[in-house]
Formats: structure tokens, C-alpha cells, sequence
């Protein structure tokens, strides 16, 4: 029988008050500690704590709990008004009003959109080493695993990001086209950002902006306003991918879901077909095939024939294809990219699936070959994937090479494996891509048996000091 939990003294202070509401959710829902922890990516202890009131919880955690618990914004609204009474001073100071997927979906004023600043101490989910040795997650600051791992570059990532989104437009003080002209140019610049130096930096200001947009559209009118939800449509999306990168995936689906309604605002069919192809992607990150495969083809039928778009649904299908251990039609369905790709009409004017050249769909293609376990092969396309990269591409570089050394190890080649994972965990450090992560504790359970290689000790003892130690 397990222990019996603790009675709490919720007129004890606001704490204890705040922590006994987050029990009583969690109970109401059937949540044991254990079950909701892995939900939410926090460590039970500190939930423990938090609840007791032992511990003052995070805007992060409450936020966490309000959404995963179906709360309703109830613990965001108690924590806020315990703020705002002054009665939160030992409390984290973060903004639990951030209207991003943590939070009810109700408006939230632009005064209440998150500072760029909060994010330093926003929940980070990192890996961290269980005392039998396997990896899970837990989360920490920001603040902490950045100075936990010195990694000056991403820090440097954050001031920029944060200076480019510090500036929103708030309500009345820009005309139309003047907001719009601002929100479009702070996406080109987060989305180089993202490249670069990864997702955490940017998402409280993406949501920002998001906020901002929500307050917008109830000023404006006409093609003012069609610009605006198409926008809007971009940025929702763009949140998707940042969480997906973090392997966020419940708030990577909020967004994506949120992009889709916006795209069909705009009755915009290659916006339509591009948010469902990236739907499509984000079911097979989650190895959802079945959903990967229905909604890619839908993105295909969408997009105009012989289009950029129709290639890159192309590409999704195909990785779902592998999904399901189908290698003829995967391999069928990367021929019919390429044709699609080489028999395309320009479009300078669209920004969306830029990306997407040969190289890209070799790279996926290399993807799907792992997971067919086809790992030669995989390996070598994994190469000259990563050296057509574009310099700016620093995280999928990363990305790439650690995919490349979990084809390595698969193949045989434990001491390259070992090399490329060392290269890929630097980058991984540096830009905190949860997708960089995944593939590098794979990496690290199928070198086990290597352990008289250097190159593999060499990157084992790495990621002992990359990774935090749960306590």
C-alpha cells in the first residue's frame, strides 16, 4: 500500500492555499504524482513540495498543471490574484498569463503578454540520468542549465531574440500597416534565430506576438485584417515547430491546431496545405503513422499540382511510409518528391517550404532509412546531407549528425558513431533541440556494448557531463 500523502493546511499562507487547489485538480482527475509528472515533464519532488506548500511553485508549473488538468485557467487566475495582492513575494516572478498552450484560450491584454526577460527562468525539459542509469526528463531554469553548461553562444541567442521581440506593438500605437510590416519582420528574424541557436529563447516572444496579434484583430478590418490572420496563421505554426523541436508535443499540437483554424480564415489553400503537411510531420515525430500518412496526403491534395508544397507533403508521407515498415512505398514516395520538386513552378513571392530542395529530401530520406534499418545507407546520406547545409543551419546540423551516429552505431561503426554523437552534443548543448537529444540517448543505449572504444568512452563521458544527475 503506498504512503499515505500528507495533510495540508491550506489557511496556513497563500502557498499552502495555492498548493492544496493544485492537489485537489490533480485528485479530481484521477492524476497520481508519478502519472502526471511524466505528462508534464516536472520532478514529482518538487511537485510534491509545491503542493504542501513547502515549496513556492513556478508560473511554469502552475501553468502546467491548469492545462494538463483541464483547470480552466482556475490555479492561473488564483496565482494572479495572489500576485497582484502582494501576497507572491517569495513566488516566481513569471508570467503565468502567457496565452500559449499552457493556459486557457481565453483574450489576454497585451499588458499581460510575457516579458522576454521572464523566459530566463522559464522550465527548460533537459535530460537528466535516473540512478539505474537510464535518461529522463525533468526541468529546470533556464538560468541554472545555462549556467550549469556555460553555453555563452545560446545566451548571446537570447539577448538578440530578446531585444528583436522587446518592441511588440501594443494596441493603438502603430498603424495597421506599420504592425503588420513588424510582426513580419520579427518572424524572418526568429526564424533565422531558430536556426541557429534553438527554440527556448524564442518562444515566450513568439507568444508575444501571438497575444499581440489576438488584441489586434479586433481593430482592424478588410485586407488589413486578412494580413493579420494570415500572419497569425505563421506564427501559430512557427510556435508548433519551436515546441516540437523541444518535443513539446502537447503544446506543439495547441499551435498547430491553432495555425490550421487561422489558414482556413484565410481561405489560402497553399497556407492550408503547408500547416497540414506540417501537421503531418509533427504526427510522425510523435510515431503516429497512421495520422502522418492520412494528413500528409490531404496536404498533397491541397496544394497546387507540380508545387514546392506538393513536394514536401511528399516527403512527410514518405518518412510515414517508413513509419509503418513499408520500404517500397517510402522509397517510391521520395522518387515522387523529387519529381514533383524538379518539375515545380517558381514562386519567388512564398515563403513557405523554402527550405525544401534536394538535399532536404535526401536528408529525410537518410531518416527513413534508419528507421527501416537500412543504417549503411543512412549513414552516408546523413554525410552528404550535412555537408550541403547551409552555414546559418546550425541546429539541424546538429540534428543531422546525430542521427548519422545512431546509423553509425546500427551499422556497426562504433567508433565513428562515437565521433559524429560528440559533434552532435555540442550543438545539442548549445541550442537545448529536444530532437538532438532523443537521438543521442538512443545513440548512448546502442554504444553500451562498445565500451573498450575510445571515441564511444569519449562521448559517454560527455553526455555524463552534459546531462544533470537527478538528485
Amino acid at each position: 500500500m503506498g504512503q499515505r500523502p500528507r495533510d495540508l493546511t491550506p489557511n496556513a499562507s497563500p502557498q499552502h492555499y495555492l498548493g492544496a487547489e493544485m492537489r485537489a485538480w490533480r485528485t479530481q482527475r484521477g492524476f497520481s504524482l508519478g502519472k502526471l509528472s511524466k505528462l508534464i515533464l516536472f520532478n514529482p519532488s518538487y511537485m510534491a513540495r509545491a503542493e504542501r506548500g513547502d515549496q513556492a511553485p513556478s508560473a511554469d508549473l502552475i501553468t502546467a498543471y491548469d492545462h494538463a488538468l483541464n483547470a480552466g485557467g482556475s490555479l492561473v487566475r488564483i496565482f494572479r490574484r495572489l500576485r497582484e495582492s502582494g501576497a507572491t513575494d517569495g513566488f516566481s516572478r513569471g508570467h503565468v498569463s502567457n496565452p500559449g498552450p499552457h493556459v486557457s484560450k481565453g483574450h489576454v491584454d497585451l499588458a499581460d503578454a510575457p516579458d522576454a526577460e521572464a523566459s530566463s527562468s522559464e522550465g527548460i525539459a533537459v535530460p537528466a540520468r535516473t540512478d539505474d542509469g537510464r535518461i529522463i526528463f525533468v526541468t529546470i531554469s533556464r538560468r541554472t542549465l545555462l549556467g550549469t553548461l556555460g553555453t555563452a553562444a545560446a545566451s548571446a541567442a537570447f539577448a538578440d531574440a530578446s531585444a528583436v521581440g522587446a518592441a511588440a506593438p501594443a494596441r493603438g500605437s502603430l498603424s495597421s500597416a506599420n504592425a503588420i510590416e513588424h510582426l513580419e519582420a520579427t518572424h524572418g528574424a526568429l526564424i533565422n534565430s531558430d536556426k541557429l541557436f534553438g527554440p527556448y529563447q524564442s518562444i515566450p516572444i513568439v507568444e508575444r506576438q501571438l497575444a499581440a496579434m489576438k488584441s489586434l484583430r479586433e481593430e482592424l478590418r478588410g485586407e488589413d485584417r486578412r494580413k493579420l490572420i494570415y500572419l497569425h496563421a505563421r506564427y501559430a505554426e512557427f510556435a508548433g515547430w519551436l515546441h516540437q523541436d523541444t518535443r513539446n508535443f502537447r503544446a506543439a499540437q495547441h499551435w498547430m491546431r491553432e495555425a490550421l483554424e487561422m489558414a482556413h480564415l484565410t481561405n489560402d489553400r497553399q497556407l492550408t496545405a503547408f500547416t497540414l503537411a506540417r501537421r503531418s510531420q509533427l504526427a510522425a515525430d510523435m510515431d503516429d503513422s497512421v495520422d502522418a500518412l492520412d494528413v500528409a496526403e490531404a496536404a498533397e491534395q491541397h496544394a497546387e499540382p507540380n508545387s514546392r508544397l506538393a513536394a514536401v507533403a511528399a516527403v512527410f508521407g514518405a518518412h510515414a511510409h517508413a513509419l509503418r515498415g513499408a520500404d517500397d512505398a517510402c522509397l517510391r514516395a521520395y522518387d515522387h518528391a523529387h519529381d514533383l520538386r524538379q518539375a515545380m513552378d517558381a514562386d519567388p513571392d512564398s515563403s513557405l517550404g523554402v527550405w525544401l530542395d534536394a538535399a532536404y529530401i535526401e536528408a529525410q530520406r537518410a531518416r527513413s532509412l534508419s528507421t527501416l534499418g537500412h543504417y549503411q545507407a543512412a549513414a552516408e546520406s546523413f554525410g552528404r546531407a550535412v555537408a550541403d547545409l547551409p552555414a546559418d543551419y546550425h541546429r539541424e546540423r546538429g540534428v543531422h549528425l546525430s542521427r548519422q551516429a545512431v546509423a553509425l552505431a546500427g551499422a556497426g561503426e562504433a567508433d565513428e558513431a562515437g565521433r559524429i554523437g560528440m559533434q552532435a552534443l555540442r550543438i545539442g548543448v548549445e541550442t537545448g533541440s529536444g530532437r538532438i537529444t532523443r537521438e543521442l540517448a538512443q545513440l548512448e543505449s546502442s554504444l553500451i556494448k562498445w565500451h573498450n572504444v575510445p571515441t564511444v568512452n569519449e562521448f559517454r563521458d560527455a553526455m555524463q557531463e552534459a546531462v544533470l544527475k537527478q538528485a
